[in-house]
């Protein structure tokens, strides 16, 4: 089935993009096909007893290495991610395309894009390629709204300094754990190898943990709460060792300035977003009390989070932590004066529909990302299996952080992902010339396991401790 929807799916693309038919209609194909096999994905994975979101991403790795297998251009492009952007950006910028994408992408890769990109129907790929992105990135902002929707600052306070310990924990301890890794397995490489795929361990994406616990509606539990607050600490330290490490590996030292800049940027995001947001909200609100309170839910809801994911983005932290910011701060209560009758409908039941549609698009394109072909190398997987040791062993034991009462394992698993953030440290290594394409490729396997593993972990543990998971569901 895959492989005739994929031929298919080429065919009509070659149709398009030769004939004079509207230039959108290749963008709700592409997206329409990417849905098409998430739903395949995700219907798998329910009737294996799995989470949604090992199904999406286990059909995004099979669709985009027997895509990349059949010679099919459009998975080639998807699987060139966020580079494409940059090659995008640098072509805007007056550098010929060819050579733009040889600055960014390894010998093999960046021939193949580039015959595809001055193709005939090159540029009308690359156009589908970029909704397909934006599209799912909408989707995980969604997805971390409504996670906010479901948290409280009380809850948040509640578990606060567990929150703060579990990150600090997840961040030192993959860090130490990567450093001594690389430097005993791989003596040759330098210290600012070392220092840097160290930090990329680190890493944490929520995104994927918060589908699991929604899907198994414990959103609202103690462990949720921890693992969602971690995130944002999170964020923020590894930007702050980020920081850290870039500036020993450009200047030679630590830039001071950077790192200082980075808190304070980071804390005014924060005191801002929680200080001036409800202010922002009622003024508004106000000026939309003619709508309907339906309309004037969805209006502000849609408005906010992408206001404050904008504004998280504009400080050096992830969008995500933005849009679960909105989420947290934003609630029924605002619509009030449209009368209680009214209220039939909840801001979580209009935005859900648009996560249910855009969540899976970014979970299949992150599956299409993954090159299961830099994996044959032998080398590359002996210094993966190092890397994950690290990584998973750092962010399991990360969950020692949290207090006794709570399960500590789920935790630990909850941390474990890294997702697209990992990929996105990884990506800013390469450019800086620090991780050549072998380490790349075993840092991305790393970055792929810990993905693929958080899922059934984290439901395997809590389906093994019922009455914690009661417990914690009844603090909640």
């Amino acid at each position: 089935m895959i492989i005739i929807g994929m031929i298919l799916t080429s065919a009509v693309y070659a149709n398009a993009m030769s004939s004079h038919q509207d230039p959108i209609a290749p963008v709700i194909l592409g997206v329409t096909s990417i849905l098409f096999f998430a739903l395949i994905g995700r219907y798998a994975a329910r009737r294996l007893g799995q989470p949604s979101v090992l199904g999406e991403l286990l059909m995004g790795v099979l669709l985009g290495n027997v895509g990349y297998f059949l010679g099919v251009d459009f998975i080639e492009i998807l699987r060139v991610g966020s580079a494409l952007f940059e090659i995008t950006e640098q072509t805007l910028a007056g550098i010929p395309v060819v050579e733009a994408t040889r600055n960014l992408l390894d010998i093999k890769t960046a021939e193949a894009v580039i015959t595809i990109i001055i193709s005939e129907g090159g540029p009308a790929l690359v156009q589908v390629a970029h909704a397909v992105d934006v599209f799912s990135r909408y989707g995980v902002i969604f997805l971390l709204f409504l996670v906010g929707l479901e948290t409280s600052v009380k809850e948040l306070n509640e578990v606060g300094a567990d929150s703060l310990r579990v990150a600090l924990i997840g961040i030192v301890a993959p860090f130490i754990l990567g450093f001594l890794v690389i430097w005993w397995l791989m003596p040759q490489y330098s210290l600012n190898v070392d220092l840097f795929v160290a930090a990329t361990l680190g890493a944490t994406s929520i995104g994927i943990s918060a589908r699991v616990l929604n899907e198994l509606k414990l959103i609202k539990s103690r462990e949720a709460r921890i693992i969602i607050g971690a995130a944002v600490f999170d964020d923020i330290l590894g930007l702050v060792i980020l920081a850290v490490v870039t500036g020993i590996i450009i200047s030679g030292g630590v830039e001071i300035t950077n790192i200082l800049s980075i808190i304070f940027l980071s804390s005014l995001f924060l005191v801002l977003a929680f200080g001036m947001g409800p202010y922002f909200l009622k003024i508004t609100i106000r000026m939309v009390k003619r709508l309907d309170v339906a309309e004037a839910k969805l209006f502000i809801a849609f408005i906010f989070v992408m206001t404050l994911a904008w504004f998280a983005n504009a400080v050096g932290l992830a969008t995500i932590i933005g849009a679960f910011a909105a989420g947290v701060i934003l609630h029924d209560g605002y619509f009030q004066h449209w009368g209680t009758e009214r209220q039939h409908t909840t801001i979580k039941d209009l935005i859900a529909p648009m996560e249910t549609i855009l969540v899976p698009i970014f979970f299949v394109l992150m599956g299409i990302q993954v090159k299961l072909e830099t994996f044959m190398n032998i080398q590359i997987l002996y210094i993966a299996t190092g890397l994950l040791f690290a990584a998973i062993i750092g962010k399991v034991i990360s969950g020692l952080g949290a207090s006794s009462k709570n399960n500590r394992l789920a935790i630990g698993f909850g941390m474990m992902p890294r997702g697209e953030v990992g990929l996105i440290f990884a990506a800013i290594g390469k450019s800086l010339g620090v991780i050549n394409d072998a380490l790349f490729a075993a840092i991305v396997l790393m970055v792929i396991v810990t993905t693929l593993l958080a899922p059934p972990l984290i439901r395997w543990r809590f389906s093994h401790n019922p009455m914690q998971n009661i417990n914690s569901k009844t603090n909640g």
